[in-house]
């Protein structure tokens, strides 16, 4: 099987999302071209912190094998990266990190495990923000991460090498962690799909923590589908994993066409759409009109307390996530980069009192979320409000803080939420459209968003400079 078939296939992928890409190239060889491509145009956007040609030539040659046994593996040889908080056996895990950079993983996480033996073809680690702890991917350590569709901007994070990965065409799909939007904060900068699952879904043994209440590892590709194909590997309960929560849900949402007769869509009266720029809530106004045109029906909503949400997440994420680093910070502060030291500071001041208070909040926000669900299937909200910033004018404690202002509100509530590429700017940045649904209801959301792409081709659309 020629390299020119199997760079070809890629192309087609970028132009068209079609699976069809992989059915007659070899899983090695097509693993060789996204390999090859990596390393001819990574320089140019830093997505990735290791790559790992042994472990991708390995997962290939078990796709080809169960192929050549008539036997093919769910995932079959979907060339896939994962974010550098996650243990892959044999190789570094530098959590964007200093203190890291020589750590060598002695298994894999449950979710690379899932992953692999699903046949997925893992290329590598990719950047992000150190520690998972900011919102811009301006690594001090393993370079600044660039946005594909415009290299003077963020990816986002904290998972932005992920989702950068996938809009520059590097992978297929991605696996990044989201405590409090770092997935679906760079799927919406980037143009990609990506998904915050029902908390405790999906097995976060093996990754590193930010915040252990809030963190989650979700899928991020190019189209709904291919994150659904994704989750339905990772879901299942870990007995080894004391977040891991033993529920069942059906994790395929089948094939478009069902339409959406049946769903009821909520709009939030307040908070959601304010100070939102003026592009990004008519580019969501616009897929909300589309979920109505497929048959869903729209009504508003009220969530009473959204306004203080992001309060209590602060108190809650900068406490957990000092108590992760209370040694480091106190022996070793200078091996921080500066922006996360300050943030790992504002932990050591959050009191007793302070975090308790924001578990009460947090606990509250859930009953409202789950009163509000009585009432609609979906809420939808911009999962951003703006498209992505330039890199020469982000300060990130300031800029993350913006930019998680939408999506925590369903991190606290513990609900799966999906970002799907909505529009793009007039500057042709993208911009995202956030779903969210009740807890396990995972599937629906799914089934929401392929029936949008479906009736869209936001997702199709890649960076023209790829």
């Amino acid at each position: 099987m020629s390299k020119a078939k199997a760079a070809d296939a890629i192309d087609t992928w970028l132009a068209t999302t079609s699976p069809e890409y992989r059915a007659d190239v070899a899983a090695v060889t097509l693993a060789e071209a996204f390999l090859d491509r990596i390393a001819r145009l990574d320089d140019r956007y830093r997505a990735f912190i290791t790559v790992t040609p042994d472990v991708a030539e390995a997962d290939a040659r078990r796709v080809d094998e169960a192929r050549r046994k008539g036997k093919p593996l769910p995932l079959d040889g979907l060339p896939v990266a994962v974010k550098d908080s996650i243990d892959i056996a044999g190789t570094p895990t530098t959590v964007g990190s200093s203190f890291f950079k020589n750590h060598v993983a002695g298994s894999d996480a449950e979710c690379t495990r899932r992953l692999r033996e699903a046949g997925a073809v893992v290329l590598g680690k990719t950047n992000m923000h150190e520690f998972a702890f900011g919102g811009t991917t301006d690594n001090p350590f393993y370079g600044t991460c660039r946005n594909p569709w415009d290299v003077q901007r963020i990816p986002g994070g904290s998972s932005g090498g992920s989702a950068a990965a996938v809009a520059a065409g590097f992978c297929c799909g991605s696996l990044g962690s989201d405590t409090g939007g770092s997935v679906r904060i760079p799927a919406a900068l980037n143009g990609v799909s990506g998904m915050r699952p029902t908390y405790g879904l999906v097995s976060s043994r093996g990754v590193f923590p930010l915040s252990r209440t809030l963190d989650i590892v979700g899928p991020m590709a190019r189209t709904v589908a291919d994150v659904a194909a994704i989750l339905a590997v990772l879901a299942g309960y870990d007995e080894l994993d004391p977040r891991s929560i033993p529920f069942e849900i059906a994790t395929s949402p089948g094939s478009a066409g069902d339409r959406l007769a049946s769903m009821t869509i909520g709009v939030p009266s307040s908070y959601f759409f304010e100070d939102v720029d003026a592009e990004v809530a008519h580019a969501v106004r616009t897929g909300i009109d589309t979920l109505c045109e497929l048959g869903a029906v729209v009504r508003t909503v009220e969530l009473p307390g959204a306004d203080v949400v992001n309060n209590h997440s602060n108190s809650i994420i900068w406490a957990e996530a000092f108590a992760v680093h209370r040694t480091r910070l106190e022996e070793e502060p200078e091996r921080f980069g500066a922006d996360t030291r300050m943030t790992l500071r504002f932990g050591a001041a959050v009191t007793g009192a302070e975090f308790a208070d924001a578990l009460q909040g947090m606990f509250e926000w859930q009953r409202t979320v789950s009163r509000a669900f009585r009432d609609v299937d979906i809420i939808a909200t911009p999962a951003t409000a703006v498209v992505a910033p330039k890199i020469d004018e982000v300060e990130t404690v300031g800029v993350t803080a913006n930019l998680v202002r939408l999506t925590r509100h369903w991190s606290l509530a513990h609900v799966p939420a999906l970002v799907v590429p909505c529009g793009l700017s007039s500057e042709g940045l993208p911009i995202g459209m956030q779903l969210s649904a009740a807890k396990t209801r995972d599937t629906m959301l799914l089934r929401a968003g392929l029936e949008y792409q479906a009736a869209t081709e936001w997702h199709v659309r890649h960076p023209t400079a790829l």
